[in-house]
């Protein structure tokens, strides 16, 4: 098996919620059987919607390539970032960490590509929506993208700053106006795309119709480095 490298902290409990889908999604009958992962949990590493909005100079980049190094000089041969705005910095991380990165966009859009689906919705952090980098992944792979408005975007930014990284419970009546609008918009399925919304599906019920991106990414990791149970071939919430 391969050894996992995690660059954490962004934010901690996304982090920590990370580790745990890794362990329960292996197919493992002894401790011996499970992933090795070394995991940097760093949660002084500046905001990433922040920078990426210009709202702050101090840039995350050189703070996750640095733990991404270390990482890899520890005995890592795969990288996940458990934070979907990081991955704006996917090109320059790649260049500087000598390792795979598992690109958490490019595997949601994968797993959407390969279920079928036409039109989907993005729940995600300011950053994440005004770098355009799902919807550019979405659309080159001929899958339509369903954006909240301005409110509804407010709404999904209070749930993971106000709520989740604050460690408050979940307004579930602003989450729901935000599924209502995206499916008005004609979204089949919602992508939870920020890690911290990962949070509020294991804390809540939200129904059919959602895919966490995290957990794409836990997939993915298990798929790497382990062995993954059949039960988790599926991971659009039914």
């Amino acid at each position: 098996m391969k050894k996992l490298g995690v660059i954490g902290g962004l934010g901690p409990m996304a982090t920590a919620f990370f580790m745990q889908m890794v362990i329960e999604m292996t197919e493992a009958g002894t401790d011996q059987e499970h992933i090795e992962m070394l995991i940097h949990n760093c949660p002084s590493i500046p905001d990433r919607t922040s920078y990426i909005l210009g709202r702050s100079r101090k840039n995350p980049e050189p703070f996750m390539a640095a733990i991404g190094k270390k990482l890899a000089e520890s005995g890592a041969e795969v990288i996940a970032i458990p934070c979907i705005t990081a991955n704006y910095f996917y090109g320059e991380l790649s260049r500087e960490i000598p390792i795979p990165i598992l690109n958490i966009i490019e595997e949601t859009t994968q797993y959407l590509v390969e279920q079928g689906v036409q039109r989907a919705g993005l729940m995600a952090t300011d950053g994440t929506v005004q770098s355009g980098l799902f919807q550019q992944s979405l659309q080159s792979a001929g899958i339509e993208v369903a954006l909240p408005g301005e409110a509804g975007q407010r709404d999904v930014m209070h749930l993971i700053y106000e709520n989740v990284k604050a460690t408050r419970p979940a307004e579930m009546d602003r989450f729901l106006g935000v599924e209502q609008e995206l499916r008005a918009k004609g979204a089949q399925v919602i992508i939870l795309g920020c890690t911290e919304l990962s949070m509020i599906r294991r804390d809540e019920i939200i129904g059919a119709g959602y895919l966490d991106a995290m957990q794409v990414l836990a997939k993915c990791a298990v798929e790497q480095c382990g062995t993954l149970k059949k039960e988790y071939s599926q991971l659009i919430t039914g």
